[in-house]
């Protein structure tokens, strides 16, 4: 299985995906143990982080609050010091944690026939987006109705998600403008300043509002969609102005959600 996944990691992934949901327990464990693995070292093979992680920046103590910083503050608490007083606050530094850069909400299509390459490819989305926004990212599935596998105020390790996501298979009419709202109140939730929703879907609705209204109340969104079923896809995206891209499959996955995202 090792020099297959090497050989061919996507039809290796899309394999492992389907056996995930084999009538042998013990096998579909070890099946979707294999595939998050590999749908987690496929993401970290793409690209790197798009500035989702909140950062240390120094700011002046009498203008925002944070811990101390010694070594920037190093002068004016000497000066206080030789002149027998207390340092003010315009003297010292802190260390404050700047927001996250980006918040991303993945929404997975799970309507209709949802297995092998396509569940395959929506594990590696949910790792790439984890990996891209570790701080504030949120995964969603939908077909008739909404379930969140990760919420944005909960915290969760990437690998349970990408679990979650492999044990998905698909059912039910495709509520398309339900899931873009679920996505718009996911990232609503967050602070960082650019927040995004990745959908992953053929984009054919089959029930539910008007999605095109739906997509256009979210700040940005991005469409990903099967290179060989992209059509209505293509065509919502540059109807509801957003970003396009077609996957030719699981490994192209992280290189597709760069695109979207920084594009």
């Amino acid at each position: 299985m090792a020099e297959q996944a090497s050989v061919d990691p996507d039809q290796t992934l899309a394999l492992l995906a389907d056996m995930a949901a084999a009538a042998d327990r013990q096998m579909a464990a070890l099946a979707a143990r294999l595939a998050g693995r590999l749908a987690l070292d496929l993401a970290r093979a793409g690209a790197s982080s798009a500035g989702g992680v909140g950062r240390l920046e120094p700011g002046r103590a009498d203008l925002c609050s944070g811990d101390i910083d010694i070594d920037r503050s190093l002068d004016g608490l000497l000066e206080a010091r030789a002149a027998g007083r207390a340092a003010a606050l315009d003297e010292l530094w802190v260390q404050r944690w700047q927001r996250p850069a980006t918040a991303i909400t993945l929404v997975v299509d799970r309507s209709g026939s949802m297995g092998g390459p396509r569940l395959a490819a929506a594990a590696v989305a949910a790792a790439a987006c984890a990996l891209r926004a570790p701080q504030q990212w949120s995964a969603l599935a939908f077909g008739d109705q909404v379930v969140a596998i990760k919420s944005a105020d909960r915290d969760r390790p990437a690998p349970a998600v990408v679990d979650d996501v492999l044990r998905l298979r698909g059912y039910g009419t495709t509520d398309l403008a339900a899931a873009l709202d679920a996505a718009r109140a996911q990232l609503e939730r967050c602070t960082a300043r650019r927040r995004i929703a990745v959908l992953l879907s053929d984009c054919r609705a089959t029930a539910g509002g008007d999605p095109l209204a739906a997509a256009r109340r979210l700040d940005e969104l991005c469409v990903i969609a099967p290179a060989g079923d992209a059509a209505d896809a293509e065509a919502f995206a540059a109807a509801a102005g957003a970003r396009f891209a077609a996957i030719a499959g699981p490994r192209s996955i992280p290189d597709a959600v760069a695109t979207v995202l920084e594009g």
